[in-house]
């Protein structure tokens, strides 16, 4: 492995942000396993699961840089997606067994168009059957496994981007079933799979995913992607403070401000909204992440250590 001394180890287990492009029938957990060999590290996580048949960008922490996740699987995410009509599953997608089929051949691409429309803005879904919510204390997935059907309540998720692209009938010979391929921009919490499902209820036809990329989390894009083999070959980071630099708006301290704020103290407020705001040290280096409250400024994060 490349890059794989000291200073490359030195950052990744001080704290760095790793862009992987996650390959298909990997689990995000089978992912952050891998990172921790490279890395050198065993202080590594993700920040937002990708199912194991998704590939694209899965953000991943390493050591201070775990404390970070939390507040960047908040950030929007942007997929490209195939969804097929004229087929239910049971996990809404492509690994699930069929339950249904219908004839989507009569579904224009306007009747898809407006589909999407309508599951477009602020929505309320229903999650999966098999999802990672708990209820009574037990994964819903782990229910589902079980054959037990669960009732999950819907939540509110913002789809700010519903795009349709190629319509077409499907090439492995799937009878009366339309692929169609879209791009999904959306909040956190929104599932893919359920967008597919209920494009799929409201056409009459019933619809699965049966390809999920993403694309971006945040600001961190595809492009700045690595696969696990690259990483082995070259391991290649965002060092700590570039990835707060990147993520959230930046407001530099006075050395003064930076001693109070990396002892959890508050200072006075900023003007850069409510945050999270990534704070910095006068020598550049990001010593917390704070939130702004009426009159002052508190941290929620501190990545460096209390200053005298």
């Amino acid at each position: 492995m490349r890059n794989g001394g000291a200073e490359g180890m030195m950052t990744a287990s001080d704290g760095a942000v790793v862009i992987v492009d996650k390959p298909a029938e990997w689990t995000s957990h089978d992912v952050v396993a891998r990172l921790r060999k490279l890395a050198g590290t065993r202080k590594v996580g993700h920040a937002g699961t990708l199912d194991p048949m998704a590939t694209g960008v899965l953000v991943i922490g390493t050591g201070k840089a775990t404390k970070l996740l939390g507040y960047l699987t908040r950030t929007e995410k942007v997929y490209e997606t195939t969804i097929r009509l004229g087929q239910s599953t049971t996990t809404d997608d492509a690994q699930g067994e069929p339950v249904a089929r219908a004839d989507a051949g009569a579904v224009t691409g306007e009747a898809v168009r407006a589909a999407a429309e309508e599951l477009t803005g602020a929505i309320s879904q229903v999650p999966p059957q098999v999802s990672a919510i708990k209820v009574d204390g037990k994964r819903a997935y782990k229910s589902a496994r079980s054959g037990e059907h669960v009732e999950l309540e819907s939540r509110s998720v913002t789809v700010s981007e519903f795009s349709v692209g190629e319509i077409r009938h499907a090439a492995d010979g799937a009878d009366g079933a339309l692929d169609v391929d879209a791009r999904v921009t959306c909040s956190s919490g929104t599932y893919v799979r359920a967008l597919a499902r209920d494009m799929g209820d409201a056409l009459g036809v019933g619809g699965h995913l049966t390809a999920l990329r993403r694309t971006r989390v945040g600001p961190y894009d595809v492009s700045q992607a690595r696969t696990l083999d690259e990483l082995a070959e070259e391991f290649t980071a965002l060092p700590l403070s570039q990835a707060v630099a990147a993520a959230f708006p930046v407001r530099v301290l006075s050395a003064e401000e930076t001693r109070k704020i990396t002892h959890g103290n508050r200072i006075a407020p900023g003007e850069l909204g409510p945050g999270p705001i990534g704070v910095f040290s006068p020598e550049g280096e990001a010593v917390a992440l704070a939130e702004e409250k009426p009159g002052y400024s508190k941290p929620v994060v501190v990545l460096a250590p209390a200053g005298s």
